[in-house]
């Protein structure tokens, strides 16, 4: 690493804003503010719902049903 061109990392502490978890990390610009973290994001908890809206998933469902049955 080249001396003097790189930021001063220092211990910052994050928020989650959706559960309130707070955990310690290193940052060069201080403490920070997510929305959502590891320990509420349904990727990561298992609770993760599929989208029912008509979305291009259904379409394409539809269409592989299709053409499995033919």
């Amino acid at each position: 690493m080249q001396v003097g061109i790189h930021p001063e990392l220092e211990l910052a502490q994050v928020t989650c804003s959706s559960c309130g978890t707070r955990f310690m990390t290193r940052s060069s610009t201080g403490d920070l503010t997510v929305e959502i973290c590891s320990r509420c994001h349904p990727a990561y908890t298992g609770t993760a719902a599929k989208v029912s809206s008509g979305s291009r998933i259904e379409r394409f469902e539809r269409r592989l049903e299709r053409a499995l049955g033919a």
